[in-house]
């Protein structure tokens, strides 16, 4: 069956992101066409990049960076849950992709953004990160704002963002299957 980590996208204190990728784990185990996981960053303990080879080499000396990309390597697809810190994406999440390369390669990717205008500036600065690692990302994404989508900092995102939630579900599913054939 096809693995997908849905990927907590920010290690800050007081981060809603975690709250967000719950609300999404939810519906993602209601699917019978793959296994879902949650997977936060923060449990990984990465400093800022640390390793003295390039990540393509996969020659890895540090502990927390062998443990992410055992973690990464079983996964086939991901659903990166990202905020959008200044016209961007978190510094915890870029660190936490340029640890590896090859644990990324021919896998699929999908986006849950969340921000003051829905994260979307996030999602369009990890979509070159995407082809560089030749990850194949989907067109859909479910961006909430904080305006509309949360309550008291709490996620309770619009109904409408199920059906998305459930497109790019479908969607990182096929294209996951489908790349798993390139490994």
């Amino acid at each position: 069956m096809i693995k997908i980590g849905i990927i907590i996208g920010s290690t800050r204190p007081g981060r809603v992101g975690e709250e967000v990728a719950k609300w999404a784990y939810a519906l993602a185990k209601e699917r019978t066409d793959a296994a879902f996981e949650l997977v936060d960053i923060k449990d990984f303990n990465l400093p800022l990049l640390d390793e003295p080879k390039p990540a393509s080499t996969q020659e890895y000396s540090k502990e927390h960076t062998q443990k992410w990309s055992a973690k990464i390597n079983e996964l086939d697809g991901f659903v990166f849950v990202t905020p959008e810190y200044n016209h961007s994406t978190s510094a915890a999440l870029k660190n936490a992709l340029d640890f590896l390369y090859n644990e990324w390669t021919n896998k699929a990717a999908g986006f849950i953004s969340y921000g003051s205008i829905g994260g979307a500036r996030a999602v369009e600065a990890l979509r070159p990160i995407m082809a560089q690692f030749k990850i194949a990302d989907v067109r859909e994404q479910v961006m909430l704002f904080l305006a509309d989508d949360f309550e008291n900092g709490i996620p309770k995102p619009k109904p409408r963002h199920e059906k998305g939630l459930n497109t790019l579900f479908d969607q990182v599913v096929a294209w996951s299957t489908a790349m798993k054939a390139l490994r």
